[in-house]
C-alpha cells in the first residue's frame, strides 16, 4: 500500500511539473542531454504569430517529454504546435517542435525559453535551453519632446510669370488624345502591361529557385533551406495575395486542395528543424516549383480573359 501511494504522489508531481509556469533559465544538464530553444525571428509587433523552435538530443534510454497545450506559456499564447518524428542515429534520440506563440508581452525585449521534462520513475526533472531574445516591434514611431525649428532669412527669388493660359490648352490636348487611347485601346494594354509585369517576376523567381536548389543539392545548410522555403512562399504571396510565409506547411496544402505538398515541405524543413539530410530533393524542388508554374500560368489566363 505505501508503494502504491508512493507511485501516485510522483505521478501527481510529474504533471503538475508540466502544467505549472516556471521561469525559463539556462541550467546545468545531464550528460548526453543537449536542449536547443530559440525564436525564428528577431523581433514582433504586439500579438503577432511568432515560431519558437525547441530541440532535445538525449540519449536513447532517457524518457523526454516536450511542453504541450496545458503548459502555461506566461507572456505567450499557446496558438498551435508542429511536431518531427524522432530519429535515434546510435542510440542517441534527436526530437524537435515548433510551437506557434502569440506575444503579448510589453517589455522592449523578452527573455524567454520553454523547457523539456525528464521523466522518472517516482519524480520529473524540469530542463532548460539558454534564453533567446524577442523585440517588441512598434508600430508608431515615438515624437520627439521639443519641437525645433529652423530659421532661414535668406532672399528667395521670384520666378517670372509663366504663361498659363498655353499651358492648360497643351494640357487639354493632351488629355483628350490620352482618354481616346484609353477607350479604345486601353483594356488591352492594361492587360499587356500586367502580364509582362507578371512574366518579368517569374523569370526572376525561376533563376533564383534554380540557383538555390544548386546550393541546397551541393552544400544542405540550415541557411540555404530557409531561404528555398521563404523564396517560395514569398512568390506564391506576390501571386495569389494570400498570407503564404504565415501560413503552416498543412495550412497551404489544405488551402491549395493539395494534401501531398505536406511531405514535400517536410523534406525541406527536416535539414532547419531536425538538422537531418534530405532524402529526393531535386523531385521535392521540381514538385514545388510546379505549383508556382502552374498558378503562374492561371493568373496569366485569369488577366487575358478579364472583361
Amino acid at each position: 500500500m505505501g508503494n502504491i501511494n508512493v507511485f501516485i504522489l510522483g505521478y501527481l508531481f510529474a504533471v503538475l511539473s508540466l502544467s505549472l509556469p516556471v521561469q525559463g533559465r539556462a541550467q546545468d544538464q545531464p550528460p548526453g542531454l543537449k536542449v536547443e530553444g530559440y525564436f525564428m525571428q528577431d523581433s514582433a509587433k504586439l500579438g503577432e504569430r511568432v515560431g519558437y523552435v525547441l530541440k532535445a538530443e538525449y540519449p536513447s534510454e532517457m524518457n523526454i517529454v516536450f511542453p504541450d497545450s496545458s503548459f502555461q506559456y506566461r507572456d505567450f499564447s499557446f496558438l498551435e504546435k508542429q511536431t518531427f518524428s524522432s530519429y535515434t542515429p546510435d542510440s542517441i534520440t534527436q526530437d524537435s517542435a515548433i510551437y506557434f506563440l502569440s506575444n503579448f508581452s510589453l517589455d522592449s525585449v523578452k527573455t524567454y525559453a520553454l523547457p523539456v521534462f525528464e521523466i522518472l520513475k517516482y519524480d520529473s526533472i524540469v530542463h532548460y535551453p539558454s534564453q533567446d531574445e524577442l523585440a517588441l516591434q512598434l508600430t508608431i514611431d515615438p515624437l520627439p519632446e521639443d519641437l525645433t525649428f529652423k530659421d532661414n532669412d535668406k532672399y528667395m527669388p521670384i520666378e517670372k510669370e509663366f504663361n498659363y493660359p498655353y499651358l492648360l490648352i497643351f494640357l487639354g490636348i493632351v488629355l483628350v488624345i490620352g482618354i481616346a487611347v484609353l477607350l479604345l485601346f486601353g483594356k488591352k494594354i492594361q492587360q499587356r502591361w500586367a502580364a509582362g509585369r507578371l512574366k518579368k517576376q517569374h523569370n526572376t523567381f525561376l533563376k533564383k529557385w534554380d540557383t538555390s536548389i544548386q546550393s541546397l543539392q551541393s552544400a544542405p545548410s540550415l541557411q540555404t533551406a530557409e531561404e528555398v522555403l521563404w523564396l517560395w512562399r514569398d512568390y506564391m504571396e506576390q501571386l495569389t495575395g494570400k498570407p503564404y510565409k504565415e501560413w503552416t506547411a498543412t495550412e497551404i496544402a489544405e488551402y491549395l486542395e493539395q494534401p501531398a505538398l505536406v511531405n514535400d515541405f517536410r523534406k525541406i524543413e527536416i535539414i532547419i528543424y531536425a538538422n537531418r539530410p534530405a532524402e529526393d530533393i531535386v523531385a521535392t524542388a521540381d514538385k514545388l516549383k510546379a505549383v508556382c508554374v502552374n498558378m503562374y500560368n492561371q493568373k496569366v489566363k485569369d488577366i487575358h480573359e478579364r472583361k
